[in-house]
């Protein structure tokens, strides 16, 4: 939800949580580089904080009838996004469990939201995850945008002090997929406006 000065939130949502993880120090640099762009109200996530329990919920998300404060927990920062940025792996051709688990707690909590993604490996640049990641969120209404940030071989981008330094081709594209969000965030939030006469 927008904050006081009228900008949507964007949730830049870092995926792994396995010990010495890459997408920590991407996320914080992406958290940093979406503050500066200054159109959104930036909220970093780290699904490793978050510490959610494969799904051990007894009802279907879409009844919104929870039965675990973790549950209700990230119901409530998924509902407050206007947006999302993804920072995740590939493993293995597919998105991460981690991240598979934690969209799969809710649904409507999803619904008619962008998402963009900053992924991260090896001679893929972590893409073939981000493909399979799209077709999840389509299906609970999220809309993946065209416009990323891929890095492939990133551990030539990790300093020995563990900072994430990108190239201008990685800049330029964090700015451009920021750049595309906003817009979506925009256009797509008169379809979470409750209908006429609902109640």
């Amino acid at each position: 939800m927008p904050d006081q000065s009228g900008r949507p939130q964007l949730h830049v949502v870092v995926t792994s949580t396995r010990p010495g993880r890459v997408g920590l120090p991407v996320g914080q640099w992406f958290d940093a580089v979406a503050r500066e762009h200054g159109g959104f109200a930036v909220r970093f996530v780290d699904l490793a904080e978050i510490d959610l329990p494969l799904v051990d919920e007894p009802n279907h998300p879409r009844l919104a009838q929870y039965t675990h404060a973790h549950t209700r927990a990230w119901s409530e920062i998924v509902s407050a996004a206007d947006a999302f940025a993804f920072v995740t792996p590939e493993y293995n051709y597919g998105f991460n469990a981690p991240f598979k688990n934690a969209v799969d707690y809710l649904f409507h909590e999803w619904a008619y939201k962008p998402a963009g993604f900053v992924s991260y490996g090896g001679v893929s640049g972590g893409l073939r995850g981000v493909q399979m990641a799209k077709q999840v969120l389509t299906t609970l209404k999220v809309m993946p945008i065209t416009e990323a940030v891929s890095v492939p071989f990133v551990a030539q981008f990790i300093d020995d002090d563990g900072t994430f330094r990108p190239n201008d081709v990685i800049e330029a594209s964090a700015t451009a997929m920021l750049d595309e969000l906003l817009r979506w965030a925009g256009a797509l939030a008169v379809l979470r406006e409750p209908a006429a006469g609902a109640g």
